[in-house]
């Protein structure tokens, strides 16, 4: 029987919580299980991670599979890092010295992360102020532009006009009388209405 560690989901709709499980490949993804050996909780933050270590190596050392998502997991938690340790056997001294210089450069790593989304979020908080201090300056400064720029609209619209002659009001009203009576011209003429066909 092939062996996976997996994760089982539970939890409410649109809130999941996940077991995990030791369980038959061939079981469903929340069917029967055989041990369950830890609980994640992806919605807290940080995400919460409760596993029992011991069970777990014991899966990992009789062959047991971890699934993609369980693997990432454990090596977040270093536990993938003890079973390589001990697979190529150094002493428990050795190995704790290992873990724990492990532990210290995920803290450093960690510390870093932070402090650079500090520093991105404080130079962007400083950027946004200096725009802000600077907007009312360029205001005041593009206050006589639009002034200036209507004088130069204002020309070329008149000389625009100019260069369109306006036609005289009884010329429009003639072209109006001379549109509509093409119209009545070209509609089909009616036939005139005679009694004499009903006979």
């Amino acid at each position: 029987m092939a062996v996976k560690l997996r994760l089982r989901r539970m939890g409410k709709k649109k809130q999941p919580i996940y077991k995990m499980v030791a369980a038959d490949a061939r079981s469903p993804r929340d069917g029967k299980f055989l041990e369950a050996v830890g609980f994640y909780n992806p919605l807290t933050d940080p995400h919460t991670l409760d596993l029992k270590e011991d069970r777990i190596m014991y899966w990992l050392n009789v062959g047991a599979q971890p699934t993609h998502t369980v693997k990432s997991l454990l090596r977040q938690k270093g536990i993938i890092l003890k079973k390589e340790l001990i697979s190529k056997g150094l002493d428990e001294e050795k190995l704790k010295s290992e873990l724990e210089e492990w532990q210290k450069l995920k803290e450093a790593g960690s510390k870093k992360k932070t402090y650079k989304k500090l520093s991105r979020k404080a130079k962007a908080k400083q950027e946004a102020q200096a725009s802000a201090d600077a907007a009312p300056k360029e205001e005041t400064a593009e206050e006589p532009k639009p002034e200036a720029e209507q004088e130069v609209k204002a020309p070329a619209e008149s000389a625009a006009k100019e260069a369109v002659p306006e036609k005289p009001k009884a010329e429009v009203k003639e072209e109006k009388q001379d549109a509509a009576d093409s119209a009545e011209n070209d509609a089909p003429a009616e036939e005139p209405k005679s009694e004499d066909k009903k006979e």
